[in-house]
């Protein structure tokens, strides 16, 4: 009988876990280039009590088993890199990439981080930076001189500079890929750091190879659906409640035995 509480414990712990992603996941409905989040399950050893298969007698055997669960327990988080809706900002430093990739953010301490999140800006040294002030990579330099700036869908950036017919070349956008983008590591500031699960950056021109391609004046909004997560949610709540009323129906049955059976 003391078993059942522990499995039923099991289940509460494993729902809380659950109810904090989906929370996570509706906290960063409006985060630009944000990817939602899914628990996944597992459940734990069994304790078994009779082999199925064991012998019964000389000549016959046990069609099926005796196991007994221990109870259930959260194995992971995954990203669900799916593709966000994209909402035009007519902002020239904002960019939007359809399809696979991921910027490259280059972090304070020399290591380069990965984001879907393109609202660039133009820094005080007139090189482009997220909102947190760390460059884009390959670094791009805008001239002070530039009247209008152009991102191609290939990443190829052009500007018209005051007085000039001509437009010029000024640099390229790279994307980079992974062979499992689920197993990059969230670090937070919509940011992606590289594991060995998510294998080694396939770095390449937009539009070519697999990757994206780039929409200029534009940004990827979260690919979080709220109704989905208000099932999700409603859903977990509902196991929570089933959870408890286990343990509350244990601790009933444990309480008659003692009252009546001591």
């Amino acid at each position: 009988m003391e078993a059942a509480l522990w499995v039923a414990k099991t289940g509460l712990d494993a729902q809380q876990t659950r109810m904090t992603v989906i929370a996570n996941n509706l906290a960063n409905v409006n985060t630009t280039g944000f990817k939602r989040d899914r628990a996944t399950f597992e459940d734990l050893l069994y304790q078994n009590v009779r082999q199925g298969g064991a012998q019964t007698s000389a000549d016959t055997a046990a069609p099926t088993g005796l196991l007994l669960g221990t109870g259930t327990r959260v194995v992971s988080t995954e990203k669900l890199h799916a593709q966000g809706n994209l909402i035009q900002t007519q902002n020239a430093f904002d960019l939007a990439i359809s399809g696979e990739g991921f910027f490259q953010i280059l972090q304070p301490d020399g290591t380069i981080a990965y984001t879907r999140d393109g609202g660039f800006k133009v820094s005080g040294e007139g090189v482009l930076v997220n909102s947190s002030g760390y460059r884009l990579q390959p670094e791009l330099a805008i001239p002070q001189n530039a009247q209008t700036i152009t991102i191609g869908a290939d990443g190829t950036v052009s500007i018209q500079a005051f007085g000039e017919a001509q437009a010029q070349t000024i640099g390229q956008i790279q994307l980079a890929r992974f062979l499992s983008p689920t197993g990059l590591q969230a670090i937070g500031e919509n940011l992606f750091r590289e594991t060995t699960s998510s294998g080694p950056p396939q770095v390449g021109i937009p539009s070519q190879q697999g990757n994206g391609q780039l929409i200029q004046g534009a940004l990827e909004s979260s690919n979080v659906n709220v109704v989905e997560e208000m099932v999700s949610m409603i859903e977990t709540q509902r196991a929570y409640e089933v959870n408890s009323k286990a343990i509350e129906a244990v601790d009933g049955m444990l309480r008659f035995a003692n009252n009546n059976l001591g």
